[in-house]
């Protein structure tokens, strides 16, 4: 009989076959083998979850780590300890920052502020308005798993907005390096600057038609360079017929959107609130539901997938409840924890050509995500996201990247049968195992 490092058992295993009961067998930091719920195995550590799910680790592109002033290294640890405890095992990070991920330099200073997180990390290198292809050649080089780029000023001060003719060229270059495109679609010259705070004005300065006029140029690029790209972050639906046409002729062309823009629709948030600042803004309950309807598409979805959205440096620190927020307003229409996986974990791996991650299947990195779907939590009202005072349903109780505790612990067994969270009150937490020790 085989001997594994970890044998993990759930009555909501969420592979890709389905949700079912299942035990996932693990060893050298991969699974090895799904099996039966009730498998005699050999293993050093047995953890049954119960009826708290098991679910693939959570792939977040697009996110920024780092706020204005902030020491690089600091915004990594802390982003990376956030996004342990909310699930997400890989982090593809982009700007902006200091330094820019516009060179080969600027990618090493990244990895080595990253060397010590809790969670796989993952760059997109920045396409700006001065790149060249020998820029973009040596990123891929250096270890870009994709490239970023913005049409405005998505990519902060240091990163230039790309026009039409730099946009092209650096499509033609993906294509040839078969690197992916992350974009930021508003289009600068349909921007304005806000005539005073609030989300209110934020919203009359960064319209709809700023989103649209930024899909149209993208696509136009997409078909005539066939390079695959992701609008990042997607929030104005009405962009998802450009979208839907681009892709029935043959572009590969999809769309990321955030929990915050599906659960929270502008006349609900304070408007005033710097919680709520995201860029682009935050649009209407009309809006919110055609975005739902984008994602929820039967046939040939545009927007396949939902990060986080995390963007520190503008306000927008949404890292730590993607999961709750979605799964808070996903279940009210009726899905399930295998929409959940896949909008999280396996699309963003797929669009990524990340292989080894995105599912629970022999040969995938072990990186997995205990999620209670029945427990429901009050986010405190004193937290910086924009859910504060907010009561979301689910909770993460436990991430582990490649077989082991994000905090660096191996998985802690757990009696058979028994939750490896205590039961009682659903808004008090046995200790987190992913919780980060003090430096």
């Amino acid at each position: 009989m085989p001997q594994f490092d970890t044998v993990v058992r759930s009555r909501q295993v969420a592979a890709p076959a389905g949700v079912a009961p299942a035990s996932v067998c693990i060893s050298a930091g991969s699974v090895v083998s799904v099996g039966d719920y009730r498998a005699c195995v050999t293993a050093q550590q047995d953890v049954d979850l119960g009826d708290t799910a098991l679910l693939p680790g959570g792939v977040d592109i697009d996110a920024a780590v780092q706020e204005p002033a902030q020491d690089l290294s600091e915004g990594y640890a802390a982003t990376a300890a956030a996004a342990a405890r909310a699930g997400v095992t890989t982090l593809v990070v982009s700007g902006p920052s200091v330094p820019p991920l516009t060179d080969e330099a600027g990618l090493h200073t990244h990895a080595t502020a990253a060397a010590d997180t809790r969670v796989r990390v993952a760059f997109l290198g920045a396409v700006t308005g001065t790149t060249t292809c020998a820029d973009l050649a040596e990123l891929r080089a250096a270890g870009a798993v994709g490239f970023h780029c913005s049409l405005s000023d998505g990519a902060g001060p240091a990163s230039r907005p790309v026009d039409d003719a730099r946009l092209r060229k650096a499509m033609l270059e993906l294509t040839a390096l078969d690197a992916p495109l992350v974009a930021h679609s508003e289009d600068a010259a349909e921007l304005s600057e806000p005539q005073r705070p609030g989300l209110s004005a934020m919203l009359e300065a960064r319209p709809a038609r700023a989103e649209r006029r930024g899909v149209e140029r993208l696509v136009a690029a997409a078909r005539m360079a066939g390079t695959r790209v992701l609008v990042s972050p997607f929030s104005a639906a009405e962009c998802a017929a450009v979208l839907a046409a681009a892709r029935a002729m043959g572009a590969p062309v999809s769309a990321q959107t955030c929990p915050h823009y599906l659960c929270l629709p502008a006349e609900q948030v304070p408007d005033d609130s710097p919680a709520h600042t995201c860029r682009p803004p935050l649009r209407n309950g009309h809006n919110r539901s055609a975005l739902w309807s984008a994602l929820l598409d039967p046939h040939d979805p545009v927007v396949t997938q939902v990060g986080s959205g995390h963007r520190p440096g503008t306000g927008a620190r949404t890292v730590s409840w993607t999961l709750p927020a979605l799964w808070t307003a996903a279940r009210r229409r009726g899905c399930d924890l295998a929409d959940l996986a896949r909008w999280t974990s396996e699309a963003p791996s797929r669009f990524l050509g990340l292989d080894r991650r995105g599912r629970i299947a022999p040969g995938c990195d072990a990186d997995l995500v205990a999620f209670d779907p029945a427990a429901e939590q009050a986010v405190p009202a004193a937290d910086s996201g924009p859910y504060a005072g907010r009561t979301l349903a689910g909770r993460v109780t436990g991430t582990w990247v490649g077989g082991r505790g994000a905090s660096g612990c191996a998985l802690p067994a757990a009696p058979r049968n028994r939750s490896a969270v205590d039961g009682g009150d659903p808004l008090h937490t046995a200790p987190d195992p992913t919780a980060v020790p003090p430096r």
